[in-house]
């Protein structure tokens, strides 16, 4: 089993990307956030320490932690965001550390992705075989969040200065993948590296 690390900046269509890995025979794909969602919820392994940090007003009525009063509790308050996210990503790490662990010793699946906007930052190159890069020029990633989001300029000039700059996705990610033209040709470069991935495990 090759295990393979997927990034890209926002609005470079990685969802589009990760549905057609997921449609594979033998791929399984592992989504960093959702997997934070689970950790999060009552009973998960982040739920207590998380509304210890911020308090019960962060609670939905179900007991559950709303999301959204806890971006809000965060975002205004960036010491709380750095300790959230220092509970938060080393859990989802071992999470699916442990996930590759089961899926190698099961046997069953030939590649194994695993999305995480964090992937370079979070030192998941310890953990994968190799890193992908869902490329799209800037101007393509504007015109996307702007008209499925309908962001403006400066919400997206807000978020892209946040990200890590494009350099370092190149410098890191071994493969490329252009999802700036058709989704059919982003799925022809990926059916391309599927091929020549399966070839070298035979």
């Amino acid at each position: 089993m090759k295990v393979i690390g997927i990034t890209g900046g926002i609005g470079a269509g990685k969802s589009e990307i990760l549905a057609y890995l997921k449609s594979k025979e033998g791929c399984r794909v592992i989504e960093a956030d959702k997997e934070a969602r689970e950790l999060e919820m009552r009973g998960g392994a982040c739920y207590d320490q998380i509304v210890e940090l911020l308090g019960p007003g962060i609670l939905a009525q179900d007991g559950e932690i709303d999301r959204a009063k806890m971006a809000a509790r965060i975002f205004e308050d960036k010491e709380k965001l750095r300790r959230v996210n220092a509970i938060v990503h080393p859990a989802v790490k071992e999470h699916i550390t442990r996930v590759i662990a089961q899926e190698r010793a099961a046997g069953k699946i030939r590649m194994l992705f695993i999305e995480a906007a964090l992937l370079i930052e979070d030192g998941y190159e310890a953990v994968v075989d190799e890193m992908w890069y869902i490329y799209a020029d800037e101007q393509t990633r504007r015109e996307r969040l702007k008209a499925s989001r309908g962001y403006t300029d400066e919400k997206i000039d807000g978020i892209m200065r946040q990200q890590m700059p494009e350099a370092d996705f190149f410098r890191y990610c071994g493969v490329v993948i252009d999802n700036g033209g058709t989704l059919a040709d982003a799925y022809g470069q990926i059916d391309e590296k599927l091929g020549e991935v399966l070839c070298q495990r035979k």
